[in-house]
């Protein structure tokens, strides 16, 4: 551990700089050895601030060998600046100058991948949040936007490819085969937005006409052998293109729009203004190697990046306690767009799973924080799903407020306000206000308050009076430096409905839904003219990130999976039946009773599956029983082998229970035909394999034969993988030889394909039954695997943690020694990586005093180490 410990940064501190950048232009000799960076700087005094003297001006800057550096073309001797491991300190003579400053950096050695860096031949960069300073000295801050220009020098034959920023203003050939392209952005920008690509690539181009008339010129970059998994891409990019136009009247503004994958990303995507840089896995698709999941992540990628030209971009943050200004109005934006791509049902259903799956977990953990945190130590860290999911559930609760239109008419008022500056939340906020008049003063307590807030609703009927009354109360369980929260504004949306399942008017105009605006912690709401007692459908939509209780029966959970009109709330309906089936069994597996299903759950299903009306992915969500991950947090203290061994309990008996109607159903939808990535095909192929993953669970040959033919004979990766995976997870012993054989073959053909190969190696490491972690070990030393690649590291260690509990969590520590030894690695190299990678042992307290102890010891070792911000931040947090 570090003698000068981190120290924290508040949002109550933040102040303008003194100085301001007009123009930035920059100049990149890229060389084998090293690469040389000019940068030239036009500065003027920020007026706004109240100066006696000209003030020294503080550049960012790290891990680089500074060569000179000239104030208005006159070169600064060293002993007049100060310069250190985080900045370049000079002293200006007047209010308007201009900086000189060239830099060496070597992005060979950049195992960090922030900065300029390499990724197999390519050069490529990735500046947010603050790895610009990596490759100049800079006010590396978002509130600091100014116009670039770029000029990229290098070898022409090995980087024909030179990218940046905006429009190409100049070509040329130079001396001893190089060549330079000159970029101009011609909208301002922080530095975090800054791109540069070079490499030997290929790419597809297409146009797209703007609403305006104006033809844009749309290009997807990538090595040569993956050049023909960049169509998908490239439809996606069209669409949201028109999207955004017709949603949101947003036009793209440049003559040019890029998107370069690279195989070793940090993240999933770069929003850098005109040259989106992508995680290859987010970018390349064929059907022969990306499943359905894989195509529908691509194209929501795809949009998320491009919303964010103005969502991000034309409109940026102040700072970076306001992250979720742009991330969670931006995943809102996409999200929307993949309802309307495909199901919105099932979108709403999977953005809720991962809601509830992963961050309830955060909110309710050592690293809790709101979506506007008040500090932190390493901004990296605080890229979260809560920045990101809840920040967009958020403002998808404005939404819910305002209506649809009126949301629009904020977002109009947002942009036009301000476009080409650095805003906050309340930026956003107060124009939804002064759009619609309306007062969300208590609603902003979202933005500052943290964890998740619980609503425990009662009711009651007078029959007298045809009177029924919701009573609703809301609490928030204290959070680290928040023990008390004041009350949220909760929309809360409702239905009722009558013994015969038939929607109840809840508004005099007739309506079946309506919006209760929850703000006191207890409010009751009377609805009148109730000829019976109705049964009341709950947050509707899931109109809040909120845990909700009401004591609903198993009858009643049955009869909303049968009649409810909101399609959220069947399968939320369904996913409440089966949890309480599932506690009830992990209780018997920890008291050592027999072990018995509730038949009402089994029926369910059975109804489920006979449901024609419902679309066949919403029916494979219904069957989809809860994770092992969800069934944890339902659970004060976790018992991870109860959990395993009750939900494989249930998927058994589901399995034998409705064998004859699982099996007619993946026959009726295992025919021959034509790929395509849509909606309606992507639900046949996700039904017909949930019924092969329960099939697989038969003590007999039937699921592992249908499994091994459909290996043999899958025309897609969706199909290939998902008999893979059956094959990986069945309990007969006739699939031990079957999987061997699969694995290998599967190696053998995709070893030059790493995303495919990531999956293949995903697969083995989330099995509970493949996934020991000698196995674990076996497949990070396999030739496929690279310790310093993310997606690799993703793919193996991520899965194992996080996904293959019982094996992880083994009580012998081995899981969390490993986990250790890997994140005192990979810190030396990649602290962003690390600092994912710790998560799953950041809860210890949760878990038996045993595993409690283990967790807690793993997590001083790594403590006891020199480690970098991220990393300190996670383990101090987690162990205080």
């Amino acid at each position: 551990m570090k003698d000068a410990q981190p120290r924290a940064i508040y949002l109550k501190d933040y102040q303008q700089p003194d100085y301001w950048i007009d123009t930035s232009a920059l100049t990149f000799e890229l060389g084998e050895e090293s690469t040389l960076v000019t940068s030239t700087l036009n500065f003027h005094l920020n007026d706004s601030r109240q100066h006696d003297t000209l003030p020294p001006l503080p550049l960012h800057g790290q891990e680089m060998e500074l060569v000179s550096v000239a104030i208005d073309g006159e070169v600064i001797p060293a002993d007049q600046y100060q310069v250190d491991k985080e900045q370049l300190v000079l002293q200006p003579k007047s209010d308007r100058f201009e900086t000189t400053i060239v830099t060496r950096i070597k992005p060979q050695e950049n195992t960090s991948l922030e900065g300029l860096y390499r990724s197999s031949s390519m050069y490529c960069t990735q500046c947010e949040a603050e790895g610009f300073r990596k490759i100049t000295y800079y006010l590396d801050r978002p509130d600091v936007m100014s116009v670039f220009t770029t000029t990229v020098i290098a070898d022409k034959e090995k980087y024909p490819v030179l990218l940046s920023n905006g429009n190409a203003v100049d070509r040329q050939d130079l001396d001893n085969g190089r060549h330079l392209v000159t970029w101009n952005d011609p909208f301002k920008k922080p530095a975090y937005l800054f791109a540069l690509v070079a490499g030997n690539l290929d790419f597809i181009e297409d146009k797209f006409t703007t609403m305006s008339g104006r033809e844009v010129t749309l290009q997807i970059f990538t090595e040569s052998h993956n050049i023909t998994k960049c169509d998908h891409a490239m439809r996606s990019l069209k669409k949201s293109m028109k999207w955004d136009e017709d949603v949101y009247g947003r036009e793209y503004d440049l003559d040019i729009f890029m998107i370069v994958a690279v195989d070793d990303f940090n993240m999933g995507a770069m929003e850098n203004k005109g040259l989106n840089i992508f995680n290859s896995s987010a970018v390349l698709a064929r059907q022969d190697t990306a499943t359905d999941a894989a195509f529908q992540r691509i194209e929501a990628i795809v949009a998320h990046e491009y919303f964010h030209n103005w969502s991000g971009n034309r409109v940026t943050c102040r700072d970076w306690f306001q992250l979720s200004l742009k991330e969670g109005f931006t995943v809102f934006r996409d999200a929307e767009f993949s309802a309307d791509m495909n199901s919105r049902t099932v979108k709403r259903v999977e953005d809720v799973n991962l809601l509830r799956s992963h961050q309830f977990v955060e909110d309710a953990g050592p690293m809790a924080h709101p979506i506007r945190p008040d500090s932190f130590i390493e901004i990296n860290n605080f890229y979260t799903l809560t920045v990101y999911e809840k920040g967009a559930e958020v403002v998808r609760m404005i939404h819910n407020i305002v209506g649809k239109d009126g949301f629009r008419k904020g977002t109009d008022l947002y942009f036009d306000r301000h476009d080409g500056q650095a805003v906050t939340t309340e930026d956003f906020v107060t124009a939804m206000e002064d759009a619609n008049g309306v007062d969300l003063t208590q609603f902003k307590r979202w933005y500052s308050q943290a964890g998740t807030p619980v609503l425990d609703v009662t009711d009651d009927y007078d029959e007298e009076k045809q009177e029924y009354r919701l009573t609703i109360r809301q609490s928030c369980p204290a959070t680290p430096g928040q023990k008390t929260k004041l009350p949220f504004h909760i929309p809360v949306e409702v239905g009722l409905l009558d013994g015969e399942g038939e929607p109840m008017p809840v508004t005099s105009e007739g309506k079946t839904t309506l919006i209760l605006d929850l703000k006191d912690e207890e409010q009751t709401f009377v609805f009148t003219g109730m000829d019976e007692r109705p049964l009341p459908s709950l947050l509707r939509g899931f109109s809040a990130p909120v845990r909700l209780n009401y004591d609903y029966s198993r009858e009643e959970l049955i009869f909303l999976m049968s009649n409810d009109e909101d399609g959220f709330n069947r399968w939320d309906s369904c996913q409440r039946l089966a949890i309480d089936v599932l506690l009830e069994l992990v209780a018997a597996v920890q008291e050592g009773r027999e072990l018995v299903v509730d038949e009402s759950l089994i029926n369910a299903y059975r109804q489920v599956l006979s449901d024609t009306s419902l679309d066949k992915a919403m029916v494979a969500e219904m069957l989809n029983l809860p994770s092992e991950t969800y069934l944890a947090e339902q659970m004060d203290v976790i018992d991870v082998d109860a959990i395993h061994r009750a939900r494989e309990f249930v998927k058994q008996q589901v399995a034998v229970g409705l064998q004859d109607q699982l099996l007619a159903t993946y026959q009726r939808l295992n025919i021959e035909k034509l790929y395509r990535p849509e909606a309606e095909d992507i639900a046949e192929r996700v039904l017909k394999n949930t019924c092969m993953a329960y099939l697989v669970e038969l003590d007999d040959v039937v699921g592992v034969e249908l499994a091994k033919s459909q290996y043999a004979a899958a025309t897609n990766m969706t199909d290939t993988m998902a008999a893979l995976n059956c094959l990986i997870h069945a309990t007969h012993e006739s699939a031990a030889p079957i999987v061997g054989k699969a694995l290998a073959e599967f190696a053998e053909k995709w070893i030059g394909d790493n995303n495919v190969m990531d999956m293949w190696f995903a697969a083995q490491a989330g099995s509970p039954r493949t996934g020991k972690l000698e196995k674990i070990k076996e497949l990070m030393e396999h030739k496929a695997f690279d310790k310093k690649n993310p997606n690799k590291m993703r793919s193996v260690v991520s899965v194992f943690c996080g996904r293959n509990l019982v094996n992880f969590h083994d009580l012998s520590g081995s899981g969390y020694e490993f986990l250790a030894d890997e994140v005192i690695r990979v810190d030396t190299l990649n602290p962003q990586l690390a600092a994912r990678l710790i998560n799953p042992m950041t809860r210890w307290k949760r878990y038996d005093e045993k595993r409690r102890e283990l967790m807690q010891k793993a997590l001083k070792r790594i403590q006891s180490h020199d480690l970098s911000a991220d990393i300190f931040e996670v383990v101090s947090k987690s162990l205080a």
